[in-house]
């Protein structure tokens, strides 16, 4: 079974409780009707990226979904969570991509997501036998693998928000949903 298509959603959820924290963020995000499973982080060879609308109507509720997901939650009133996934997609759309999630504290939505793209697209390139020096700042590395024209694509979709003021339970969560 091999995905065809895949989509990107996020969503916030705010409850006294943990577990209906996060699936009002499911709902937000508008994928609690499904069972989800969590799985690694390839993206499929020729794998199409659609938008989340012309997803929702290709699955059906209670179906068996796989997605790659990123999540965080807290309770700590203030408390900037983010979760972010980042994807990188090979020039060579034959060949497969990669999907990373990123789960942190105290970062913006820009630093969060940006790291998530930098994950994806690092081992992407790694995979591609694309030589860098992996302590090299990040836009240094980025032109190295522009250069390289192997990597066509990348990007992440990131999701952050305080924690709720009165303590109830915030989560975040941001997925990567594969269509069969």
């Amino acid at each position: 079974m091999i995905p065809k298509k895949v989509f990107f959603t996020r969503g916030v959820g705010i409850h006294k409780d943990k577990l209906a924290s996060f699936e009002l963020a499911l709902r937000k995000a508008g994928i609690e009707k499904y069972n989800l499973v969590c799985v690694s982080s390839i993206l499929p060879p020729n794998c199409e990226i659609i938008q989340k609308e012309e997803g929702l109507k290709l699955i059906n509720p209670g179906e068996i979904v796989f997605c790659v997901m990123a999540k965080n939650e807290t309770n700590e009133p203030n408390r900037l969570i983010s979760a972010a996934v980042g994807l990188a997609v090979p020039k060579d759309r034959d060949s497969y991509g990669y999907l990373s999630e990123h789960h942190a504290f105290g970062e913006t939505d820009e630093k969060a997501g940006k790291y998530a793209e930098d994950l994806a697209t690092t081992m992407l390139a790694t995979t591609l036998g694309i030589e860098f020096d992996p302590n090299n700042a990040c836009e240094e590395r980025e032109q190295v693998y522009e250069t390289s024209k192997k990597i066509f694509k990348a990007s992440h979709v990131v999701q952050s928000a305080e924690g709720n003021k009165n303590g109830l339970w915030t989560t975040v969560i941001v997925a990567a949903v594969f269509i069969t």
